[in-house]
């Protein structure tokens, strides 16, 4: 036994599955796994959020507490975070930075580990299009089936399953790899180019053979007929309950039903009804994007080192041109072309002109008269001083109006009153106006206790729920409002309104 750094060192990845709010954290890594297999390597902080709120077991949760269950699964290297700056447009929103989060891949392992996956390690993954011609040829064996034996189609089926999830795990470990944050920084290096050409023909020629044999897969699949494959799986069935086993009693209906899963599952990755939205079309889109990445990394490195030499060509060309020239003159006359005139007049100001010759010249238009400010924050326009002007009047005429507003409210009031009583259910056609001042005072009356309050006028008042439970309509000219049958009792009727 070697004992070595990485056997005796503390795995802080596994902390997730032991620590306070495990709930939340393993709930948290699950959404990423299963993204993860659907080839989304990269979420938001609100993809997490909205995916757990939407849970009724985390109805409460809530965005401080994501974004704090986030970095401690970063601390602990359970997650790989990148800076987004791609919509970043002003220096506050670099400051108040944006992250996205990636399962780290031995977070990858311990999560198949957690859902009894196959524990295949990450290390040596890679693209194998001869499980797509596997694939292929033992789906091209379907009619010929019949003539096998059991053991034969047992071996065809395990055959199937097998290059199935081998070519699944390969492509899912393989494109997180050249999505992660050390294939990112290797990609801007100079010595990536170098190995450029050899990761590009290899995707390329992944694509081709995923074009090539997934289509003729996904008509191979449609060209099962239902009854064919119900004897088909019955076969199995037969043949998996004849296996001798001493741990387990297996029910053949749940022996049925995965092998119909399974089926259906290898037959949907390729595209069972639309091919654009099978998981084979989404793992070709990434690898196309992963070569465009790759072109354009190697297109920008290819400028960066190619700009020095260019313009130092594009000068020395300058120079020569330069000395061509006879005289002084003529060397201002090639400055003014190479990089352009010195002092060049900007016409900042256009206004119509008053006429539409053509061959008139510019010294021949009107002058226009530009404003000029200075480009300075602590400018301010001067403002023009004037003497505060006496409004005594206008407060008065303003305070006569409502004045007598208030009167003409008052006088309606009265009017509506009967014995002391308003009764909503007897109301006559009101106003808008009288019509919010009642409800007002029905708001007033209502929010306290005692169920009593006083109006603008000082008269004190109850509302009487008696018959409450009943409904009226109060008229008005802007329309009818369906109420309970409410009555304002004035404590006195000795004051008025």
């Amino acid at each position: 036994m070697n004992v070595n750094e990485k056997l005796i060192r503390p795995l802080s990845e596994a902390k997730y599955l032991t620590e306070i709010n495990a709930e939340r954290y393993r709930v948290i890594m699950r959404i990423f796994y299963l993204e993860y297999e659907k080839l989304h390597y990269w979420l938001y902080q609100e993809d997490i959020y909205h995916a757990m709120h939407a849970d009724p077991y985390f109805a409460d949760y809530r965005i401080d507490q994501c974004a704090s269950d986030l970095n401690q699964l970063v601390n602990w290297k359970n997650l790989n975070t990148i800076q987004d700056t791609r919509k970043v447009s002003t220096i506050e929103e670099f400051k108040n930075k944006k992250f996205r989060y990636q399962l780290s891949p031995v977070s990858v392992e311990i999560e198949r580990l957690m859902v009894s996956l196959e524990n295949l390690s990450l290390e040596g993954s890679s693209l194998e299009p001869g499980l797509l011609e596997r694939i292929r040829i033992n789906l091209q064996r379907v009619p010929q089936l019949p003539n096998e034996s059991d053991e034969q189609v047992y071996g065809w089926w395990n055959d199937l399953n097998n290059d199935f999830v081998r070519l699944i795990e390969n492509c899912q470990d393989y494109m997180a790899d050249l999505s992660s944050v050390k294939a990112e920084e290797m990609m801007r290096t100079q010595q990536f180019l170098l190995f450029k050409d050899k990761l590009l023909n290899y995707l390329r020629n992944f694509i081709s053979s995923l074009q090539k044999n997934g289509e003729l897969i996904r008509y191979l699949f449609l060209s099962i007929e239902p009854s064919q494959l119900d004897r088909l799986i019955q076969r199995l069935v037969d043949y998996e309950m004849n296996i001798p086993r001493l741990s387990e009693t297996r029910d053949p209906n749940t022996v049925r039903e995965n092998l119909y899963d399974r089926f259906n599952s290898i037959q949907t990755w390729f595209g069972k009804e639309n091919y654009l939205e099978s998981e084979a079309f989404r793992l070709l889109e990434t690898t196309n994007e992963i070569i465009r990445r790759i072109t354009r990394y190697a297109l920008q490195m290819s400028e960066q080192s190619g700009f020095a030499m260019n313009r130092r060509e594009e000068y020395r060309k300058v120079a020569q041109l330069f000395l061509l020239c006879d005289d002084l003159a003529m060397a201002h006359c090639m400055s003014a072309m190479v990089f352009g005139i010195e002092k060049p007049l900007h016409y900042s100001f256009i206004r119509p002109r008053p006429s539409d010759n053509l061959n008139q010249s510019i010294f021949d238009e009107p002058a226009a008269d530009i404003e000029i400010k200075p480009r300075v924050r602590s400018y301010r326009e001067r403002s023009n001083r004037t003497a505060i002007s006496d409004t005594a009047k206008q407060r008065e005429a303003i305070k006569a109006e409502l004045m007598a507003q208030m009167e003409k409210d008052q006088a309606q009031l009265e009017q509506l009153e009967h014995d002391g009583r308003i009764d909503f259910s007897t109301l006559p056609p009101v106003t808008p106006q009288i019509r919010a001042t009642l409800l007002k005072w029905l708001s007033d009356a209502l929010e306290n206790e005692s169920r009593s309050s006083k109006t603008e006028f000082g008269r004190a008042f109850y509302v009487d729920l008696t018959h409450s439970q009943e409904k009226c309509v109060v008229r008005s000219s802007d329309g009818n409002m369906v109420m309970p049958c409410f009555t304002i009792v004035f404590e006195s009727a000795e004051h008025s309104l």
